[in-house]
C-alpha cells in the first residue's frame, strides 16, 4: 500500500478523522474556537473602523490642478 494518510492511525480510508483524531483535538476545541472568534471580531472591527474613517474623508486639503500638464515635446 501506498505511503501517507493511510498508515496513520487518525483518519480512515476515506479521509474522515477518526476517532483518536477526535479525542485528541477535544481539549483544545474550545480555546481554538474562543481565539478564532476573537480574531474575527477584531479583523471585523479594523475594517469597519477604517471604512467609517475613510468615508469621513473630504479630500479639502487635495490641490487639484486646472489643466494637465502638457509633455516635454509640446513645450519646446
Amino acid at each position: 500500500m501506498a505511503a501517507g494518510i493511510f498508515n496513520s492511525t487518525y483518519y480512515g480510508k476515506d479521509y474522515r478523522a477518526g476517532a483518536a483524531l477526535l479525542r485528541a483535538r477535544r481539549p483544545y476545541l474550545f480555546k481554538n474556537t474562543l481565539t478564532g472568534l476573537a480574531l474575527a471580531v477584531f479583523s471585523i472591527g479594523v475594517y469597519s473602523y477604517t471604512i467609517r474613517a475613510v468615508g469621513q474623508e473630504e479630500f479639502s486639503d487635495v490641490k487639484v490642478p486646472d489643466a494637465p500638464a502638457k509633455p516635454l515635446a509640446e513645450q519646446k
